[in-house]
């Protein structure tokens, strides 16, 4: 259960050590907002704390590989490049400077869903601002559906015996501040309810999620991201918590990161409830994510 502290040390560590003014390019007195935080609308797997301009739309594709090593992992598997575990493409677009919309589809990594659309509504509440504002806050409210193929076995959790089952939810509050030009840190407390659970799971989870992006140069940066979920004693003694690894690079209109994660499956109705994974048993793959930007 340690592991558990490991966000709130990590936010509340980095913030003792670094916290100081925001320098000219970041805020100053005409423009005291920051335009950005995580310079894209995803941490690793999670969304971050900013949203898209207005009339910004984003076309994303996200895709996530097998197991490097471990058991399905090594060179007969081209160490995950044989296999998919899941794959994702989207549409967001910034309704206003602060509020955003998004709708996607995913394949599902299998655990246990298939087949899943989701959609989400995401609004900037405050933005950074320089002797105004430590921090940005962002709310996310998040749907997510599975249309596959209802299982004829009654105790499966994939049978399905009412469509409302097929529904889950996720709520987030991002909490992020951005130090200066290199250093940006977040926490994500999150709300997860699903309407159909296996008798070994429950139906409303709580979960913590951390992030940090720290810029080498102009164009990239390396991310980290942590998810812990809470679980009730005896109860979902088989998940574990999300891990990610990532670099990202930003060029011409497109944001491309390279990640390695242990978590299978995309977005925060996949990978906070069903990651089962382990890096050290080699349970970790490599994933990427494209986003192209399109304006007026």
């Amino acid at each position: 259960m340690k592991n558990i502290f490991l966000p709130i040390v990590f936010f509340l560590f980095t913030s003792s050590l670094l916290s100081q003014d925001l320098p000219q390019s970041i805020g100053d007195e005409e423009t005291p907002e920051l335009e950005y935080t995580f310079t894209g609308t995803r941490v690793i797997n999670g969304h971050s704390v900013d949203v898209l301009a207005k009339g910004i739309m984003e076309f994303r594709i996200e895709h996530k590989f097998g197991d490097i090593a471990g058991a399905n992992g090594g060179i007969q598997n081209m160490f995950g490049f044989d296999n998919l575990s899941d794959m994702r493409i989207a549409l967001e677009y910034g309704v206003t400077d602060k509020f955003m919309i998004g709708f996607g589809r995913s394949k599902g990594a299998g655990l246990p869903y298939r087949s899943l659309v989701d959609g989400f509504l995401k609004y900037n509440i405050v933005k950074q601002q320089k002797d105004r504002a430590p921090v940005s806050l962002t709310l996310l409210g998040t749907a997510g559906f599975t249309y596959m193929t209802a299982s004829s076995d009654q105790s499966s959790v994939t049978n399905f015996p009412k469509v409302s089952h097929r529904l889950s939810y996720v709520t987030q509050l991002n909490i992020a501040r951005r130090f200066n030009d290199r250093l940006s840190v977040c926490i994500m407390p999150t709300f997860v309810h699903r309407n159909y659970v296996a008798a070994d799971d429950q139906n409303e989870l709580l979960a913590l999620g951390s992030g940090i992006r720290f810029r080498i140069s102009s164009r990239f940066a390396l991310i980290g991201e942590y998810y812990h979920a809470f679980a009730s004693p005896n109860m979902r003694t088989n998940y574990k918590s999300s891990l990610g690894l990532a670099l990202e690079w930003f060029t011409f209109g497109h944001t491309f990161t390279i990640n390695i994660t242990n978590s299978s499956g995309i977005g925060e109705l996949q990978f906070i409830p069903y990651t089962t994974e382990k890096w050290s048993l080699g349970q970790f793959r490599l994933g990427f994510c494209i986003g192209r930007k399109f304006s007026k």
